[in-house]
Order: structure tokens, then sequence, then C-alpha cells
């Protein structure tokens, strides 16, 4: 199955909403292999002084861009508007 970098910039302010949402976020990220999606790593983007989370960085093993897509619109966080931007492009790993 292709690989696909998702990257989700958070909405400004929404760092409360992350940290209430980020429970059901977890739970709803590991359930992903239910539905034939492997998530190998990601994890939250920091500010540059690592004080604050500012956005989500992930990579799906997934048949197709839409299962990408509908994974990333049922979301917690994007359902919770903490994520605004989100970027998904598929990804050709060469080290690793």
């Amino acid at each position: 199955m292709p690989l696909f970098a998702v990257h989700a910039q958070d909405k400004p302010d929404a760092l409360p909403r992350r940290l209430d949402l980020y429970t059901a976020h977890r739970t709803y990220r590991e359930a992903a292999q239910d539905r034939g999606l492997i998530l190998p790593f990601g994890g939250p983007l920091q500010s540059d002084d690592g004080a604050e989370m500012v956005g989500s960085f992930f990579i799906v093993e997934a048949p197709d861009r839409a299962a990408v897509e509908d994974l990333v619109q049922a979301d917690p966080f994007m359902q919770g508007g903490v994520w605004g931007e989100v970027h998904i492009h598929r990804f050709l790993r060469r080290i690793g």
C-alpha cells in the first residue's frame, strides 16, 4: 500500500481544544488498524521553542488518498475544530 504524509496545522488558540480532545484523538488513531490503515509514526508539531503544540504530522499506509481523507475528516481534532489547514501528500520513503 502507498504511504501518505499528513501535515495538519492547528487553528490559532486551539491548544485548549487539543488537550481536551487528545484521548478521543488517540483512541481514534489506534482504531485505524480496524479500518485497514497503518500509522507507523506521527505526533504533534511544536513551536520553535518547543513550548507549544501547533499541529500534527503523521504517516499513513492506506490503499488510496480517499481513505486518508476520510481518516482526517473523521478525526476528533478535525471534528472538534483543532486543525485548520491540512495537507495530504503521497510519500515515497527513501530512508529508514
